[in-house]
């Protein structure tokens, strides 16, 4: 199939790469679904447990890793946004790797982004669980018992209809929103009154009294920004959910550039905030910072509210997981490189088949809660990382692509850009393979985790020769 073609007049219907994948889907996401599910893709379980032991380790240095890692965030974000602007695909990047990689590029696209989202899938049930403990009520509860839970309500309502998610999304979202307002308000209201919180009193001293800004040094600041990679994780999903709304060239650039705002304000205003309460040894891996600061406060109740928030943090995360998964297996079940029954959508317009894989591996990640409860979140954590290492590179790689097409005139750019092309890309994609080398360098589980990048490439390619035959077949079927 022949690429869009520029020119004065718009390219005819005929003439735009189709994807199979898009079709069957309803448009029932509307304006205020995708603003908060672009707001809910920069606000993740990655900050509201995983900030606390990142601070215990890195100290006030987070926020700049937290502010170097949204600035790629967003280019990564801004190129997806301005080829959904070209052409709007619920198989989001995979689609547009089909375009101009090929279908060995969709494939790799494909199930790397599942690697992300299955083993995210773990943390986020991981983490709901976490958070449970919290409460005196589910203190005796095991662990994997609260991981199966949060797992099965989730999917329950992700089955039923695109609306229903983007409906508990939304709020979902706002909840985020509207507790880190209500944060940012109370502490900066400490900080400015010298307020004490459990005996210590917040201000500039706490940083400055406590090692300063690299308590440890640089190399601790480092070494977290493979973590911090992992909170900027859903940042993509409003490209997938463009596929089913409505008008999404008048949607997207305005849900996309709020990011780096929000960004600046959520992640990196927290960070400073939470340094600037409290001492970063305050903090730990075991509970949420936010939660540590209100409960070292003393409100009646307020630790528990603050807890609730971050529970709905995870459950919107895993919610967001098993939503994105579905459409991404559709697209590539439809092309022949995912299993047929990833295809199936139900009444509802829900490709289930998809949903259903990827909640099978939350299922595997209930295990990993029995056995392994301490150190399951920093596991999946680091496995998560490597495939949203390699979403991001392809959906830059995509970009570079469409870029050089663009230059060649095979296609046209829409009027909302990625800046500074293609040398936005390429920073990126160095960036991308730096963070790769500080996993290798911290050790430990990180250390691990890398040496599976082999085994990873060898399932890849070893998976590629087991359905090229049926890739092959569907699109000379679809030729």
């Amino acid at each position: 199939m022949s690429d869009r073609t520029l020119t004065e007049a718009p390219a005819p219907a005929s003439s735009r790469h189709v994807d199979a994948g898009d079709e069957g889907y309803s448009k029932d996401l509307k304006s205020r679904h995708i603003n908060m599910i672009a707001i809910g893709g920069a606000i993740g379980t990655g900050l509201f447990l995983g900030a606390g032991g990142r601070l215990a380790g890195a100290g006030p240095s987070l926020a700049i890793a937290y502010a170097v890692c949204g600035v790629f965030a967003f280019f990564v974000v801004r190129a997806l946004g301005e080829l959904v602007l070209y052409r709007p695909s619920s198989g989001a990047f995979v689609s547009y790797a089909r375009e101009f990689m090929g279908e060995k590029g969709a494939y790799t696209a494909g199930w790397l982004y599942f690697l992300n989202w299955s083993t995210t899938t773990v943390a986020d049930i991981t983490a709901a669980a976490t958070y449970a403990h919290f409460w005196s009520l589910f203190t005796d509860v095991p662990q994997w018992v609260l991981a199966f839970i949060a797992l099965a309500v989730v999917l329950t309502a992700n089955l039923i209809s695109v609306k229903y998610f983007g409906e508990m999304e939304f709020w979902f979202s706002l909840v985020k929103v509207a507790a880190l307002v209500v944060f940012l308000i109370v502490g900066i209201w400490l900080v400015a009154t010298s307020h004490e919180i459990g005996g210590h009193t917040p201000g500039l001293s706490t940083i400055t009294d406590n090692g300063g800004i690299f308590p440890s040094g640089v190399l601790p600041m480092l070494l977290v920004i493979q973590g911090v990679v992992f909170a900027y994780a859903s940042v993509e999903l409003c490209g997938v959910a463009a596929g089913e709304t409505e008008n999404p060239e008048k949607i997207m650039p305005k849900a996309i550039n709020s990011i780096m705002w929000r960004v600046g304000l959520f992640y990196v205003g927290s960070v400073v905030l939470l340094a600037l309460l409290l001492p970063y040894t305050a903090y730990s891996s075991d509970q949420s910072p936010f939660v540590t600061v209100f409960d070292k406060l003393g409100v009646p109740g307020a630790a528990g509210i603050m807890n609730l928030v971050v529970l709905t943090a995870a459950l919107s995360s895993l919610n967001s997981g098993l939503y994105s998964t579905g459409r991404i297996l559709r697209s590539m079940s439809l092309s022949g490189s995912a299993p047929k029954f990833t295809g199936v959508m139900n009444k509802g317009k829900v490709p289930y088949g998809g949903v259903l894989f990827t909640a099978a591996f939350g299922v595997a990640g209930v295990g990993l809660n029995y056995f392994m409860a301490e150190e399951a979140f920093e596991i999946v954590l680091n496995f998560a990382s490597l495939g949203i290492l390699g979403t991001w590179a392809m959906v830059m790689l995509c970009s570079l692509h469409f870029w050089r097409r663009a230059k060649q005139g095979r296609v046209e750019r829409p009027a909302y850009r990625l800046p500074w092309a293609p040398y936005t890309q390429l920073v990126t994609l160095a960036f991308l393979l730096t963070v790769l080398v500080l996993m290798w360098c911290d050790g430990g589980v990180g250390r691990t985790t890398v040496m599976f990048v082999p085994a990873i490439g060898a399932a890849l390619v070893g998976g590629w020769f087991l359905v090229r035959r049926r890739v092959a077949e569907l699109a000379a079927s679809r030729d």
